[in-house]
């Protein structure tokens, strides 16, 4: 008889937590209660849910575990495997409701979701490819190499995929391009080189199902006659490349991967190329030229890669999660696939949800959902009951999306056109305490230091924006800076190079399109509303509610606030640094900021 199996997250997220330590006390408990055969340890890639790691669920009864500390192992153990009794302070509480959730299936941050493409990410061990086989892997290997490769160019057209590295251009198309290309060799490259603050998807599906990714390697490469790929993957993602290693290993000993494949006459070869985590190398061409050994740079584009890639050769990019819809489609068929989404983005979405939002981690979720679905139901809503303000969409290259379009139906067309894009799928959620500029100069901060400074537009565009940023962060902007901005930025788009600098300027454009008010009261008032800019700081007491009590004096490092005792205190703003020690420490409320 099969053990049964104890399911322990160990994507990254959860290791942090220290999910192993957990594992290790788990293997020793079982042992001590003579439970070890009866019960199977699957250390398993990411369950989603970050925020409640580490999780572990008991596959007898689907029990769903969270925070669990290795602590309260034994609790799980004694209680609940031997006398069958569930641990109750370890599953999960909704905080609004305050229903405790027994199963996985009941827990709120799941029931929106359509879990396709990480449909065995968390229930199946990453490193044993005797699992994913199991649970239908490599079948739609099978079923392509039984077809004609343009029958399967075919099917992926009519499923609507699009990439969803970012730009969202169509898979079929892509491949068909590669497939006509006249080149001696052909290459299919996974663009695993995720590195927008907070993304986390792709990292997610390699570190979770890694022969997902494989498979549809090797079904685009049969698809477009290629004999060999390439996963470019960030050198920060040790899990990822470890497990990918592994796979490659495994679906090789398998003959998955190599000559003749499942005894056809097709051949097909993977590397892992490991990158130096260059943001610019996200963009395709920079990537094959990092992949070559150059500077990753990105070239003048046409030629696209499809007809001139790696090593000249006509190349298929994809993203992993692109890549990972591949078996997915041929599973359950072109049509149903293309029954999941809207009329122009089809199937599902992998988002990472960030920021101040209660339920962070990854949710998978059908094109057409809606950001209000995304951030309350699943993402559980604001922390700290804050009022939500703004949720950055896309990366450092997004845009900031408002309140008042909140009930927008997520897909590829509708964020385009509210200033945004789908990008990799980061999604950062700000409460009312963001300040909308200073959330602008970060991310230009970011795209400036990334930019690789090939093309004018961009090397010397962002530096220019993100100077104005400064200025009116500091209180030295000037009115005629906002025209500046919208100028600049639309000229940045229009003539950059790559896709680096034709969207860096979108947190700009789309905080002011939606904020503009904010800009105008740091630049005409000299203030920041939501109190974060440092330099337009000004602390005060309010003399009715100070009590006189000289916390905020003995807290201050600097000597700013003085006064008597029983008498109002005041602050020297000519002496205050800002620091923020004295409203942490007044009991009172009274001293605030403006």
């Amino acid at each position: 008889m099969m053990p049964n199996r104890i399911l322990i997250c160990g994507g990254t997220g959860c290791i942090s937590s220290h999910s192993r330590p957990v594992m290790d006390r788990l293997e020793k408990e079982l042992q001590q209660a003579n439970l070890d055969q009866e019960y199977q340890i699957i250390f398993t890639g990411c369950q989603g849910f970050c925020e409640q790691g580490p999780i572990i669920i008991v596959e007898k009864d689907s029990t769903f575990y969270c925070r669990v500390d290795p602590d309260q192992v034994p609790a799980i153990v004694q209680d609940h495997l031997k006398a069958g009794r569930p641990v109750e302070e370890l599953l999960y509480t909704n905080p609004d409701t305050g229903i405790t959730a027994r199963t996985r299936d009941e827990v709120v941050f799941f029931q929106k979701q359509k879990r396709l493409v990480l449909h065995n990410c968390g229930l199946i061990d990453p490193e044993n490819i005797d699992e994913y086989i199991a649970r239908g892997g490599y079948k739609a290997l099978e079923k392509a190499l039984a077809a004609d490769p343009l029958q399967i160019i075919e099917m992926i057209k009519k499923s609507g995929l699009r990439g969803r590295g970012g730009g969202g251009f169509p898979a079929g198309i892509k491949w068909e391009t590669a497939r006509n290309a006249a080149g001696k060799h052909k290459y299919v490259v996974c663009n695993a080189d995720e590195g927008d603050p907070g993304a986390f998807m792709d990292r997610s599906i390699m570190e979770g199902d890694p022969h997902a990714v494989l498979e549809g390697m090797l079904i685009a490469g049969f698809a477009i006659g290629a004999q060999e790929g390439y996963i470019y993957i960030r050198a920060e993602y040790p899990l990822a490349v470890r497990r990918l290693l592994a796979a490659i290993r495994q679906a090789e000993e398998k003959g998955f991967i190599g000559d003749k494949i499942l005894g056809s006459g097709f051949g097909f070869r993977i590397r892992v190329k490991q990158g130096a985590g260059a943001f610019v190398c996200g963009e395709e061409t920079a990537l094959i030229e990092s992949i070559q050994g150059n500077r990753g740079m990105p070239r003048p584009r046409p030629p696209f890669p499809a007809i001139k890639g790696v090593w000249d050769m006509p190349t298929n990019v994809n993203n992993v999660e692109t890549l990972a819809n591949i078996p997915v489609i041929l599973g359950m068929g072109a049509g149903e696939y293309a029954k999941i989404g809207t009329q122009q983005s089809k199937g599902t979405k992998i988002f990472a949800l960030t920021g101040k939002i209660n339920n962070t981690g990854l949710a998978e979720v059908p094109m057409g959902i809606t950001l209000r679905e995304i951030i309350y139901d699943i993402g559980g809503g604001i922390k700290d009951g804050k009022k939500f303000k703004a949720v950055q969409i896309g990366g450092p290259s997004g845009g900031c999306i408002p309140a008042e379009h909140l009930d927008v139906a997520i897909d590829y067309d509708s964020l385009i056109s509210l200033g945004a894009m789908m990008g990799s799928g980061g999604l950062v959620v700000m409460d009312e305490e963001t300040c909308m500029v200073d959330v602008a100069r970060f991310f230009l901060t970011f795209t400036r230091t990334e930019s690789c400074g090939k093309c004018t537009p961009c090397r010397e565009g962002t530096k220019r924006l993100l100077e104005i940023l400064e200025r009116i962060v500091e209180g030295k902007g000037e009115k005629r800076d906002l025209e500046t901005l919208e100028r600049l930025g639309r000229n940045i788009i229009d003539s950059s190079l790559c896709g680096l600098g034709q969207s860096a300027p979108n947190p700009i454009l789309s905080t002011l399109r939606y904020f503009r008010s904010e800009y105008e009261l740091h630049i005409e008032q000299k203030v920041c509303p939501a109190g974060v800019c440092k330099a337009l700081k000004h602390y005060r007491v309010i003399p009715e509610k100070c009590k006189a009590c000289g916390l905020c004096k003995q807290e201050c490092p600097v000597g700013a606030i003085t006064g008597e005792k029983k008498a109002p205190h005041v602050i020297d703003p000519a002496k205050c640094a800002k620091c923020g020690e004295c409203v942490k420490k007044c009991p009172f409320e009274a001293i605030v900021h403006g």
